[in-house]
């Protein structure tokens, strides 16, 4: 893996690198997602989200590496069972912060810890199709055959960007949750808010 990094032009792995960041920075659903579990469950459920979407991720790189995203991409119905299932799942969310929120809740349920955060990202991100197109259209445009196996370079350039996605999103996640826990007094508001927020991603999903 490292040989075939090294055969890389420098100017092309910057140019990666860099296209990769912007992407990264640009405020998603993986990021809103990060900060609306961080708002509800502070910095630690926050960071954990953001590690639950890079682990999502690890799975859309490998099933493009092993071919298995062109296959899928290529049936609209496939796509549409994840973008459905997804949306379901992110509606659940939002409905069950929702409750939580409610005055006569908050004193019975606490925030969502990070085990939960992290088993939420990994969920959301791997029945979110538009990762697996994104792998798909960006990756195999930075590859060539003389660089060595063109799997093995879709998994080095989608670590790379998986990597500093997830960093990315941590990030995104702590301050949401550092915010949020100056406001711990208002878990009821936080929650509602949260819920706005995964509710808006479940509508997005379906949508774009």
């Amino acid at each position: 893996m490292f040989d075939i990094l090294a055969t890389y032009p420098t100017e092309q792995l910057i140019a990666f690198m860099i296209g990769g960041l912007v992407l990264n920075l640009t405020p998603g659903s993986d990021v809103l997602f990060a900060t609306a579990s961080g708002i509800q469950g502070g910095p630690r459920a926050g960071a954990a989200a953001g590690l639950g979407v890079g682990l999502g991720g690890i799975v859309h790189v490998t099933l493009a590496a092993l071919g298995l995203s062109a296959l899928v991409a290529a049936h609209p119905g496939a796509l549409g069972v994840i973008r459905w299932a997804g949306a379901a799942y992110l509606l659940w969310i939002a409905v069950k912060s929702w409750r939580a929120g409610a005055p006569h809740m908050v004193a019975a349920r606490g925030p969502i810890g990070p085990a939960e955060a992290l088993r939420r990202g990994v969920t959301i991100n791997v029945l979110n199709p538009k990762v697996m197109l994104f792998m798909l259209a960006f990756l195999p445009q930075f590859t060539r055959p003389e660089y060595g196996p063109v799997w093995q370079q879709i998994v080095l350039l989608g670590s790379i960007v998986t990597i500093t996605g997830t960093l990315t999103t941590i990030g995104y996640g702590l301050t949401a949750g550092w915010l949020g826990a100056r406001l711990a007094r208002r878990m009821g508001v936080l929650n509602r808010v949260a819920a706005v927020l995964f509710g808006g991603l479940a509508a997005r999903l379906v949508i774009d």
